[in-house]
């Protein structure tokens, strides 16, 4: 029989202006010295005000400025930690300094606090973590969920919409990936919990159903957009894996990221186009998902983010060797045909 052993946050705040409550929070964990990662644009919305409230507080604040979600970061903010004796450290902003702030915390075992400044992927109270190794290669490591998450939807609101869209396909994407997990269960005979299968399946349908209201940014979208992304977050650590939440349409993004380094689009929206492309591969309703894409704004041609027709065969065609993690893709992989025909049948590419 499997073993499960997973942890939640033991608090979660959703709503309008709570960042205002942080100075209260940390009191209750016994918390009067914390760390601040943030990068240059939050500090400047966001982080002046929270600082003064934590301050007027009696919390005693250190911030440090992330330039990218490198180890190399991870190691100063760990020295910072140590040397400033804090008990917590806030992860402030989008996915990196949240992933910044949550390895270091990890590694130095001390409690993660994220505050989510947008929701442009599903990482806000996850216990996977996107780094670069000093080589500036990708790292995904398991660490460990968030002990607060503190979502302001008033802040989250003012995010630029692109990354709200991005956000939007980044959880559509868990429509294959749980597919590509039950596949993997009936041919490999993985040991995936069902359970965190079943979470991941409430996050993309939480995101569905207010699909419209994520659309035009109304506060009862927002908050279902986090509310997704916290879902997602609570199946993986289930699962002790991204398992749940990152399949074949991740592995198509993964493709994108080495073969196509240039690019300028977003993680999420790369997804959603792998989610188009995947389901077709699995033989569902691709024509929804894109449907859904298109509702919020969210990319769904290789043209809209900027990559090339011939970039798009090539990553579902590589996307298999990129870790071993079974999917719809196979062991062997699409060949370059069958890609070409999935990519112009979906409207992809042209």
């Amino acid at each position: 029989m499997m073993f499960t052993d997973f942890n939640f946050p033991s608090r979660v705040v959703i709503g309008e202006d709570v960042i205002e409550i942080a100075p209260h929070i940390l009191k209750e964990m016994d918390c009067m010295k914390t760390v601040i990662v943030t990068d240059k644009i939050v500090f400047e919305i966001v982080a002046r005000k929270l600082i003064d409230n934590l301050s007027n507080g009696g919390i005693e604040t250190l911030t440090h400025i992330i330039e990218d979600s490198t180890v190399k970061e991870v190691d100063k903010v760990r020295g910072i930690v140590k040397k400033y004796g804090s008990c917590t450290v806030i992860g402030l902003g989008g996915g990196k300094p949240i992933d910044v702030a949550k390895y270091s915390s990890y590694l130095e075992k001390v409690s993660f606090v994220s505050i989510p400044t947008s929701i442009s992927h599903d990482g806000i109270a996850s216990p996977i973590v996107a780094l670069k190794d000093k080589d500036l290669r990708p790292l995904s490591i398991f660490t460990h969920p968030p002990k607060v998450v503190i979502a302001d939807l008033t802040i989250i609101s003012k995010a630029p919409e692109r990354l709200l869209r991005s956000g939007f396909a980044d959880i559509i994407g868990k429509i294959t990936s749980v597919r590509d997990a039950y596949l993997a269960i009936k041919m490999r005979g993985e040991e995936i919990s069902e359970y965190s299968l079943h979470l991941a399946k409430m996050g993309y349908r939480i995101a569905i159903d207010y699909a419209r209201e994520i659309a035009s940014k109304e506060m009862s979208g927002i908050r279902a957009l986090a509310e997704a992304a916290l879902t997602c977050g609570m199946a993986m650590s289930v699962a002790g894996s991204s398992r749940p939440c990152s399949g074949s349409e991740h592995l198509f993004s993964h493709a994108l990221d080495k073969i196509y380094p240039e690019k300028k689009s977003l993680h999420g929206e790369q997804v959603g186009l792998g989610t188009i492309l995947m389901a077709y591969f699995h033989g569902i309703n691709w024509k929804k998902i894109k449907y859904y894409l298109q509702l919020v704004g969210a990319p769904t041609t290789a043209a809209e983010l900027g990559i090339p027709d011939d970039i798009i065969v090539k990553a579902i065609t590589t996307a298999h060797k990129l870790r071993k993690r079974y999917t719809i893709l196979g062991e062997s992989g699409v060949s370059e045909k069958a890609a070409l025909r999935a990519a112009k049948t979906t409207g992809v590419i042209s």
